[in-house]
């Protein structure tokens, strides 16, 4: 096949082209293809949409040619389409019937309307590559943490700056009462990255939990390396964390190693959250003891698990019930999001008037006196914040038990100055912007 084209000159195209790639940073070859695609849009207006039309152009000229392409055929029926044998042969005797015939034409008017569809297809390839390379520069980011700046707030979306482009933080994935003023700096958790027409769109949160996980990733080695790892995540965002952890290497303390000395490492994670406590315990393939720590900081007397139902009862003191059950049932609540297993909370003196752990007697006591809770979210529960069980959270941090008959009976911790968990004043044995000292040995402060 012999190729003969008519030349546009195009010296000044290279440099162009290259001046747009690094600009763009796109690759040049998409920016030749687009507008030889372009071109070939521009000569169908000037030949009909039925003339088939090749465009080249050199890569290291700039040299445009044109082409019209035509089927050798022994008698032409489309002139526009065909071309005779004994035409083609005349440009080379090696064409046969069937081949294609490329002709070297100028096309016609190939002025300012030609120019304008060139430079409309040429603009709209520009815009798919830069939303392609977008997308393929924040997808590699998905599920991992960006540092954003908080640029605005439409309706009750906000948007977060990232390097080149603006993530949106929906309602949903804002933290409760955390506010976000222009310009502000965070860290949020990308959670997913679509193209769409208007180009990339990211999403980002900042109350899932595995922000808490890339957060320790980036503050504790052990965690990057694989050395300590995160087995669950219990979070509600804004409030309060539950980590369960756990060592591949016998020397390593995981909890500590989370926590760092003094509390820093751990400190850095709360400052990051604005103040969220984290309760850090370590993960036991045994559910009774690993039950047990997830009720820390409160002390639990006994554990019996039915494995059938994934359920378990525990048993703590008398004076411990409210630590265990936490302000509104947040211990307790994330206590079974931790672990997995439904949880039933009784004191001792509970579980003894009711055979609370006899297997015959199990189902017998009053289900007004019964905290259930599984690994749901808060909404599966049936309590009401006022009135949670016939019980009440005073604001002093004592716990009232009444019988339902206008009587009550006021238990006070008998530790308080030692472990008391004082949920209304703030829960001091977490790790907070306070800080606090050592850990104690369940990794809560």
């Amino acid at each position: 096949m012999q190729n003969r084209g008519s030349e546009f000159r195009g010296s000044e195209l290279i440099e162009a082209l290259n001046q747009v790639a690094r600009e763009k940073g796109i690759d040049k070859e998409i920016i030749y293809e687009a507008i030889e695609t372009s071109l070939v849009s521009a000569c169908k207006k000037n030949f009909g949409s039925n003339q088939n039309v090749r465009v080249s152009i050199d890569r290291d000229t700039g040299d445009v040619k044109v082409y019209s392409q035509k089927e050798a055929v022994e008698e032409v029926t489309d002139a526009a389409t065909q071309i005779s044998l004994d035409d083609a042969r005349q440009m080379s005797q090696s064409y046969e019937i069937g081949d294609v015939v490329e002709l070297a034409v100028m096309p016609r008017n190939f002025g300012r309307i030609s120019a304008q569809t060139a430079k409309q297809v040429v603009v709209q390839k520009f815009r798919e590559a830069e939303r392609e390379k977008l997308f393929n520069e924040y997808i590699t980011k998905e599920r991992e943490i960006v540092i954003g700046t908080v640029q605005r707030r439409e309706h009750r979306n906000v948007y977060i700056a990232l390097s080149k482009i603006d993530a949106v933080l929906s309602p949903n994935e804002q933290i409760p009462g955390e506010s976000y003023d222009a310009q502000d700096r965070i860290k949020v958790y990308v959670t997913e990255v679509k193209l769409t027409s208007k180009g990339p769109q990211v999403h980002v949160s900042r109350t899932h939990p595995e922000l808490v996980k890339r957060l320790f990733e980036q503050e504790v080695p052990e965690v990057y390396d694989g050395v300590v790892e995160i087995m669950s995540i219990a979070r509600e965002a804004g409030s309060r964390t539950k980590l369960a952890v756990s060592s591949r290497n016998k020397h390593v303390d995981a909890v500590g190693a989370c926590v760092g000395q003094n509390g820093v490492r751990v400190n850095v994670v709360v400052a990051e959250l604005r103040g969220e406590k984290i309760d850090i315990i370590n993960w036991n393939e045994d559910p009774e003891v690993y039950i047990a720590s997830a009720l820390s900081p409160s002390r639990v007397v006994t554990v019996q698990v039915n494995p059938k139902d994934q359920s378990a009862k525990v048993v703590v003191p008398d004076n411990q019930l409210s630590l265990a059950i936490g302000r509104d049932g947040q211990n307790a609540r994330l206590a079974a999001k931790l672990t997995g297993w439904r949880i039933d909370i009784k004191s001792e003196s509970q579980a003894r008037s009711l055979r609370f752990l006899a297997d015959d007697e199990a189902d017998e006591y009053d289900e007004e006196d019964n905290y259930e809770y599984d690994d749901g979210y808060e909404d599966d529960y049936d309590y009401e914040d006022d009135d949670y069980d016939d019980r009440e959270y005073e604001e002093d941090g004592e716990y009232e038990s009444g019988d339902g008959d206008g009587d009550k009976e006021t238990i006070k911790d008998e530790n308080e100055d030692e472990d008391r968990y004082d949920d209304a004043e703030g829960d001091e044995d977490a790790y907070g912007e306070d800080g606090g000292d050592a850990p104690n040995e369940e990794g809560s402060p």
